[in-house]
């Protein structure tokens, strides 16, 4: 058992349907799928013209692609996060057409958006004390250099999807 800060309760209210009452932890695939949620959406932020809006990402095909990137690089990994998951390529924005250049929002670190920004390969927006705030509630090695942090915080969002 953990012991917490003063103020501090293992539960939170639950940020999004797609997540749970506990920090960093989102539900399966299955069970998603299952309560008919087929769409996960999350706010992003144009870094030019600075419009925010919502983008959304079909769960099936989003949590595909990312599976299977996992599964065919794994091996040329080695414990750490890929180029294209450090510096992700970022969506272009609907207003102004800029390229590579709207960024999630996310706010406090209990209210991230742990599966719109893996099945967005974004987690490489989050800054490594949030990685670590993943890795923390999730159980997970959090020490390291932040390729490793950020290995490890795909491998978890992976495993609690794939329950």
């Amino acid at each position: 058992m953990r012991i917490l800060r003063p103020g501090k309760s293992e539960t939170i209210p639950q940020p999004y349907p797609w997540a749970t009452t506990r920090r960093a932890k989102v539900r399966s695939v299955s069970d998603l799928l299952s309560k008919g949620i087929l769409k996960i959406t999350g706010d992003v932020q144009c870094k030019r013209c600075e419009k925010r809006y919502q983008i959304e990402y079909n769960l099936q095909e989003k949590f595909t692609e990312v599976n299977t990137f996992i599964t065919v690089n794994m091996d040329n990994m080695h414990d750490r996060a890929p180029q294209i998951w450090q510096s992700p390529i970022l969506p272009n924005c609907r207003f102004c057409e800029q390229n590579n250049c709207v960024k999630p929002l996310l706010g406090k670190k209990r209210r991230i958006n742990w599966l719109f920004l893996f099945l967005g390969q974004m987690l490489g927006c989050c800054k490594l004390a949030e990685l670590k705030y993943f890795c923390k509630h999730t159980k997970s090695h959090r020490t390291g250099a932040k390729d490793r942090v950020l290995y490890l915080t795909y491998l978890g969002l992976l495993k609690q999807l794939d329950s």
